[in-house]
């Protein structure tokens, strides 16, 4: 089927993995974010509810950008419906006032997570080898690996993660993909120790902390992403009070939403004089924070801005590959 430029087109995940590219979607949100980002052009998300049914959206007009739009989600947890939950990114066109694409999320949220991680992790670990510590072994820890395989050289991966076969699957697929020697270790605090960079990405059962202090090296740099709503905890107090800067996608939503910041609160920590946002990250606004700093964390809830990015850069490469599915569909335009 030909093209019509007034029809929208489909990118399913197929083809979001085929054009996808680390360093491209990591380039891209550090340059997104190092332009000045209004607050009424990334809104907080918002989750429309009714029993056991549920919506979300977030919506984002990236500054610079051709394409501007919202991720919705959502799912009704009971009666006879089948588990799950599909996400959607609707992107609009600035250069033609229409509805442009749809594209599968499911995929882009993973990759947009772990290159928001990549971008800060870039500009707050030191340059050089490095070591990484993994605590999960799920998709967004094996997309982090990835990514952060992108930005510097890891010359060793230790994983944990509960389930013995799990985190030896894990390690296996890290080093046929990347070629980096990784193993999966009985404890967390053995992943941890000696590592330069430390990725939380799967938060304990009973919601107990699953990072400590007093594991990490000096020096070493926290990714943290597994705490993203005050009923979810990830990361002890003693690593908000050891961090001397916090870089924070969204900076409101980690300082006030998450379990461990406001677990860290209720400890008497202090903590805001010390917390910049991603954006101030990317346009040198917390440079002389950041030469002090010697013990970094970035700490992430996601947001809108990230998927529209990402769902944007996987656009424009699938269109250039004939790889977008036209639809044969058409909206009214309203005058």
């Amino acid at each position: 089927m030909t093209a019509n430029p007034q029809n929208p087109v489909f990118i399913s995940s197929d083809t979001a993995r085929t054009v996808f590219r680390w360093e491209d979607a990591i380039a891209a949100l550090q340059k997104a974010y190092a332009h000045p980002i209004p607050a009424k052009a990334t809104p907080s998300r918002t989750v429309a509810v009714l029993e056991k049914t549920w919506l979300r959206n977030l919506p984002a007009i990236p500054p610079g950008s051709r394409y501007y739009g919202a991720k919705l989600m959502g799912s009704n947890m009971g009666g006879d419906a089948p588990p799950g939950i599909e996400y959607v990114i609707v992107l609009f066109d600035r250069t033609t006032n229409r509805i442009a694409a749809f594209v599968d999320g499911n995929l882009v949220t993973g990759f947009r997570t772990a290159s928001t991680s990549a971008a800060a992790l870039d500009r707050l670990a030191p340059k050089g080898h490095a070591r990484l510590a993994v605590l999960g072994s799920g998709l967004e820890a094996a997309m982090h690996t990835r990514a952060f395989a992108s930005v510097r050289e890891l010359t060793e991966v230790n994983v944990y993660s509960p389930t013995p076969e799990r985190r030896e699957a894990f390690a296996d697929a890290v080093t046929a993909d990347t070629g980096v020697p990784a193993k999966g270790v009985a404890s967390a605090k053995e992943a941890v120790e000696g590592a330069d960079i430390v990725l939380t990405a799967a938060r304990s059962r009973g919601e107990e902390p699953i990072l400590f202090a007093e594991w990490l090296k000096p020096g070493a740099t926290v990714v943290s992403i597994g705490s993203t709503i005050p009923e979810q905890r990830e990361i002890d107090v003693s690593v908000v009070e050891r961090s001397d800067i916090i870089i924070c996608d969204t900076l409101e939503e980690v300082l006030e939403e998450t379990g461990d910041m406001l677990a860290a609160k209720a400890a008497g920590i202090e903590f805001h004089n010390k917390a910049f946002s991603l954006a101030d990250l990317m346009s040198g606004a917390c440079a002389d924070a950041l030469a002090k700093a010697r013990a970094p964390m970035f700490k992430s809830v996601g947001g809108g801005l990230q998927d529209i990015v990402v769902a944007e850069l996987i656009l424009t490469k699938a269109i250039d590959a004939g790889l977008a599915t036209p639809l044969p569909i058409e909206f009214e335009t309203k005058s």
